[in-house]
């Protein structure tokens, strides 16, 4: 058994189990839930007045405070606590937390009255004109008091990370996905051939829409509570947060509200140029801004699911190796995990960029989108793809400069990240015709984090002075060859089964379920004839995996 697995222990690699069983179940029915909502509201002009305005309350909440509560608050809290500690102060932490929690609740209050008054502008700042306008305006006053739960959410869930408790943030998302989707099919029957215009919603199918959405965040936040509760952690209003910890949180918080800042111009401006492109395309489901959305929500999945676990679990570990001096450890832990998370990210990539189109197909081409325009969404998918695994290198090395109390350089790297963005989306939607400029929006999201972790990947190794960085480049060229090989599999199966079933939805599920275990069998057998080592150890990233102490015998 390699040193890499000897060294994560066995409560970090259960606690990243969890939460990717708990990912997994989340986003599954978060498939579930777009899968309902594009054949609810596939009308092109329904579907982006409802997907704008509802985006809209996750833009507002990053730029206010989003990205700190995601990215600060964990490693903020573990000093307070390690403070508290050495002082011999009971209850250690929970005095700083309940302060913060406080502050956090009363800016998004204000934040969110604001905008809810302020609906019609913001609206007005994404585009539209007409109807649909006059739409997202009345989706977007239900939708805008999401902010205040958004954000009391992240706190619970980083106080519970923070106490070593990571499976709640993880699985709360179900039932938020749960009432939108029975949110949805109220919606179905009420409209279903009602022979009208889909943009004239009545009062009711308004207050459907409008009050089943957002109250699937209220449910996810309150699901969060008993938690908290269960590790003795009292909620409580306390005002007077000591200016010295104001003034460190205000100086780490600048920074990511640069960062923020940054991802919404360059989401401002996609947003428009998708929406023109939809306008362009005909009216098509397959453009748009809603393809760029249905096609992301595919695509970040692998993320979330491996990445994402991985660095929730990791993230208090460096930060404790942080504060102890301890960068060999820090940069042992970041090593470890980018190649724990390839296994499957890899892999992952290569599936997407080859089969998108026909998993395209397979979740989207029903109700009021056709075969045609999931196979475009798909491509859509493939676009996103090429970025997969840069994406998420990037995000684990943040989180490493995150460990370290260092805000400024993940901010300045990421203002770089989203110029290219912006500049490839600009070019690639002048130089393609309508049918392909989603596309092309895609492309440019996946070249961005290219260089992006070009620039993370040469700072962090200098910062920490890793070893194993030439470790991790070697792990993930063989992982890449064995994905190509997988993919290439995959294709030689699902290429003649859909030529002889169809392009439709049943001839494209059936492709995928016979092509992907053959890719998956083609990547494992290359990937171990390569020795990648951690291909060996799957099993302990998933929830049936051997106890690792026991592997390790």
């Amino acid at each position: 058994m390699t040193a890499t697995v000897t060294r994560w222990n066995s409560s970090l690699l259960r606690s990243s189990r969890t939460m990717a069983l708990g990912t997994i179940v989340s986003r599954a029915t978060g498939f579930v839930r777009m899968v309902v909502l594009a054949a609810a509201v596939g009308n092109l002009a329904l579907a982006e007045a409802y997907n704008v305005a509802n985006v809209l309350p996750n833009i507002i909440y990053e730029l206010l405070l989003g990205g700190v509560l995601t990215s600060v608050v964990v490693p903020l809290l573990l000093a307070a606590t390690k403070r508290d500690e050495e002082a011999g102060v009971a209850a250690a932490g929970e005095v700083f937390a309940q302060q913060l929690l406080t502050l956090v609740a009363l800016v998004l209050g204000a934040a969110t009255v604001l905008a809810v008054l302020a609906a019609p502008w913001i609206i007005d700042v994404y585009g539209g004109g007409g109807r649909q306008q006059e739409l997202a305006v009345s989706f977007a006053r239900f939708f805008l008091p999401q902010i205040l739960f958004l954000g009391l959410g992240a706190m619970f869930g980083a106080v519970l990370n923070s106490r070593g408790r990571f499976a709640a943030p993880m699985w709360v998302p179900v039932l938020n996905n749960l009432v939108v989707i029975a949110t949805l099919l109220v919606f179905l029957v009420e409209a279903r051939g009602q022979g009208r215009d889909i943009l004239e919603l009545t009062t009711a199918e308004l207050l459907t829409l409008g009050v089943g959405t957002t109250a699937g965040i209220v449910v996810q936040t309150a699901a969060l509570i008993p938690s908290l509760q269960a590790t003795g952690f009292r909620l409580r209003p306390r005002i007077g947060l000591p200016m010295a910890d104001l003034r460190r949180a205000g100086r780490l918080a600048g920074w990511v509200l640069v960062y923020v800042a940054a991802n919404q111009v360059a989401l401002l401006v996609v947003v428009k140029l998708a929406k023109a492109a939809g306008q362009a395309g005909g009216g098509g489901h397959g453009v748009g801004y809603s393809a760029y959305l249905y096609a992301f929500t595919i695509f970040s999945l692998p993320h979330a699911i491996v990445a994402v676990s991985i660095i929730t679990a990791l993230l208090p570990r460096m930060s404790r190796a942080s504060l102890e001096g301890r960068l060999d450890r820090l940069g042992d832990d970041l090593a470890g995990g980018l190649r724990l998370a390839g296994v499957l990210v890899v892999p992952a990539a290569w599936a997407l960029f080859a089969l998108g189109p026909l998993i395209g197909t397979v979740i989207y081409g029903h109700g009021r989108v056709s075969s045609a325009d999931a196979r475009s969404i798909g491509q859509v998918l493939a676009g996103f793809a090429i970025g997969l695994v840069p994406f998420s290198a990037f995000q684990f090395q943040l989180r490493a400069f995150y460990a370290q109390g260092d805000t400024r350089t993940p901010a300045l790297v990421n203002i770089a990240v989203n110029a290219v963005n912006i500049v490839a989306a600009l070019l690639l939607y002048a130089a393609l015709p309508p049918p392909e400029q989603v596309i092309g929006l895609a492309v440019a999201y996946s070249s961005s984090y290219m260089v992006g972790v070009a620039l993370t990947s040469r700072l962090i190794t200098r910062r920490l002075r890793l070893p194993h960085e030439t470790h991790v480049l070697r792990t993930y060229v063989r992982l890449g060859v064995a994905g190509a090989l997988g993919s290439v599999a995959a294709l030689v199966v699902a290429l003649p089964l859909q030529a002889a079933l169809g392009r439709g939805p049943l001839g494209a599920g059936v492709a995928l379920a016979l092509a992907l275990p053959v890719g998956a069998f083609a990547y494992v057998v290359v990937a171990r004839r390569m020795r990648v080592p951690e291909v060996a150890h799957l099993a302990l990233l998933l929830p049936a995996g051997l106890d690792p102490r026991r592997r390790t015998r």
